[in-house]
């Protein structure tokens, strides 16, 4: 065995020129912004506020801006897939099937555990304390830890691009495909250990974030005062608490295949291919639910909020959103109907899957009965929410029509199901991602985004939706399967050729909320947020500064009623008069650390040394983990103190804007 193990000269993929010059273009870009920043003499600002970090506030940015970088990566391969298909017909196109098969693993990767899952996590790292009347999370170091930890799997996907291959199995890697003897390269295991990195931190934010909800709420907010973004976060936490240790068992198996001949999933030696299916959708459409539920919660709070009404049906739409939580660990086997259990398990299935559409009924009509009668403000955040009941509404329809056998048995592996899977997806979790990150951006950086450049970026996104995926149901329903890099039927061409428009509809989307964030950056100085609620907002997040100060609240807030901000501000109103004048106290609050970004550097070395047999490397990375952990472990000063002056000079400030905001007299201050 080499120094390098199986790395050499030949996994650099020479012969194939797109993956270099992509690689070299965002080399570029990369080394041309670590010199701006240099230049500028940000690194130390950097590495003290942001690297280092353990707030809960610049970690769940951190999130947002990964999963928007990730983003463009994933979109790009999705324009190299339409164009492929626009362009095979009756010819090879432009991209070699080998080729062609890591673009969609890696498309479908990405798109899941790099953009949908950060973006979501991100939202509720920032927002849930702030709804809950708190200070941080729970364990302030270990959310850093999983944030790293994320990164490092989305780096080990990246350097897949250029040092070696990704998988060329699809983005579950099913066996026998994924197993050494049909898979002898890399690409599998640069999935394998990117996946079981990233979602060791996803559990660990799962884990942090509820234990943060159900220990660690102001006084006076019971259960039934949470947010209703609030609830959809313990719910998604939950399930990603009760689910990811399934998919880390699950890959876990694969590894013991593939490195030491194990033979969980191969038949001739006594394994089972099919428990590789169960176990990942086990864990694969809870997934589906870890992803939409916290999107739920950001339409709930920005129709209420946009509509100046409270949430119609509050308890209702708790009820609903637990469950969900729970029937959607009963419904995996829907995604393989065909794989032959028989008539008694394939109706089952059918049957609960066609349950769960129920609760997400009751959240669909919850959402119309509070727009009725509404004073609704159409802002662009509206515009996502609106947009966003119409399109997952369709998609939930094709999703009861796959919950029958006989028709899933004709539609599973057909361009119908992509459709579908997209339709749920884009019109659900991104346009949720999108309403929540714009809803939320001028309390994340104290100025809000430029509407007009939103709009557009709405309406080019959802007519791009239609354009690109609908054109899918009828591909499917005419009988064009999946992952087909060319083909020679006449009448599929055109439908392709209108998705490829789409696509590009969708680039001049999100070119338009390019433009809005550098229109915004650039005017942020004339669209400051002075109040800290700048939509008149319901909840606790908009009682503090924007941005908020370290400490988030001088004072825990004292919750009292469901929409605890509004009712303050409705007392404020009625008496004239802000609260009594706290009696400030120093604040302790966690130092900033390290441990994030050092483990992850050692968790990257021992993933990309697993992948090319780099053993000494392996043990090199497990010992600086393992240092790492201890060095934290033995820290004599683990907080600091923000001393009382300080304390009440920031609560000073938003009072006094609070009281502007109310047009309250001076007086009201004292």
């Amino acid at each position: 065995m080499s120094f390098t193990g199986k790395l050499g000269w030949d996994s650099i993929p020479f012969h194939e020129p797109l993956p270099l010059v992509t690689a070299a273009i965002i080399g570029v870009v990369l080394l041309g912004v670590f010199i701006w920043v240099w230049r500028r003499g940000h690194l130390p600002y950097l590495w003290s506020e942001w690297i280092t970090s353990v707030d809960h506030k610049r970690i769940g940015v951190m999130y947002c801006l990964l999963a928007g970088v990730m983003l463009l990566r994933g979109f790009s391969d999705a324009l190299l897939m339409r164009s492929q298909q626009a362009l095979a017909y009756n010819s090879d196109g432009y991209l070699p099937p080998d080729h062609y098969d890591q673009i969609f693993s890696a498309h479908g990767t990405i798109m899941i555990f790099f953009v949908a899952m950060p973006f979501m996590i991100g939202l509720m790292n920032f927002v849930v304390p702030l709804q809950l009347g708190v200070r941080d999370v729970a364990f302030p170091t270990l959310n850093s830890v999983s944030f790293w930890l994320t990164c490092s799997g989305a780096l080990l996907i990246n350097m897949s691009l250029v040092i070696g291959e990704f998988a060329k199995t699809g983005w579950l890697v099913y066996p026998p495909l994924s197993e050494l003897r049909f898979s002898p390269g890399v690409g599998v295991d640069y999935y394998l250990w990117a996946l079981q990195i990233s979602g060791m931190g996803t559990l660990l934010s799962g884990v942090n974030l509820v234990t943060t909800i159900l220990k660690m709420r102001a006084p006076g907010m019971g259960y039934s005062r949470m947010p209703m973004f609030t609830w959809t976060s313990l719910a998604s936490n939950l399930l990603i608490v009760a689910a990811f240790p399934v998919l880390t068992a699950c890959l876990g198996m694969l590894i013991l295949d593939r490195y030491l001949g194990f033979h969980f999933f191969t038949p001739e030696a006594g394994g089972n291919q099919m428990m590789f299916v169960n176990l990942i959708w086990a864990w694969g459409h809870p997934e589906v639910y870890i992803l939409i539920l916290p999107a739920f919660g950001i339409f709930s709070e920005i129709i209420s909020t946009f509509s100046s009404k409270p949430l119609f049906g509050y308890r209702s739409m708790v009820i609903a959103t637990m469950v969900i939580c729970i029937l959607s660990f009963m419904v995996w086997l829907h995604h393989f109907f065909t794989m032959g259990a028989g008539a008694d398990v394939n109706g089952f299935f059918g049957i609960t899957t066609m349950i769960i559409a129920v609760p997400t009924g009751v959240k669909v009509f919850n959402w119309l009965f509070t727009m009725y009668g509404g004073r609704i403000r159409y802002s662009s955040m509206m515009l996502w929410s609106i947009g966003f009941i119409v399109t997952f509404v369709i998609g939930g329809m094709t999703g009861v029509m796959l919950a029958v056998p006989p028709a899933d048995f004709v539609l599973h592996n057909s361009l119908f199901l992509v459709a579908h899977f997209h339709n749920v997806i884009i019109g659900g979790v991104l346009f949720g991602a999108f309403a929540g990150f714009t809803f939320w951006f001028p309390k994340m950086f104290g100025f809000t985004l430029d509407e007009t450049w939103g709009k557009r970026a709405f309406w080019l996104w959802i007519s791009g939706f239609y354009v690109a995926f609908m054109p899918l149901y009828v591909l499917g329903l005419m009988g064009m399967t999946r992952r087909m890099q060319h083909y020679d039927v006449p009448g599929w061409h055109p439908w392709l050729l209108v998705a490829g428009v789409g696509a590009l509809l969708i680039l001049g989307g999100i070119t338009c909320q390019v433009m809005m964030l550098y229109v915004s950056i650039k005017t942020r100085k004339d669209r400051i947020d002075e109040s800290g609620d700048p939509w008149d907002g319901r909840t606790l997040e908009w009682i503090t500064t924007s941005p908020p100060p370290a400490f988030n609240f001088a004072v825990l807030p004292d919750v009292k009623g469901e929409e605890a901000y509004w009712g303050i501000k409705a007392r404020a109103r009625e008496n004239r008069a802000l609260s009594d004048r706290p009696d400030y106290e120093p604040i302790e609050m966690p130092r900033n650390s390290p441990t994030g970004i050092v483990s992850a550097f050692f968790a990257t070395a021992m993933g990309f040394a697993l992948i090319w047999h780099i053993w000494w490397l392996v043990i090199l990375g497990f010992f600086g983990a393992w240092g790492t952990f201890v060095v934290f472990a033995w820290r004599d000063k683990a907080e600091y103190e923000i001393p009382v002056d300080e304390v009440e000079r920031l609560d000073q400030a938003r009072r006094r804007s609070k009281a502007t905001l109310l047009d309250l007299p001076e007086e009201a201050l004292s």
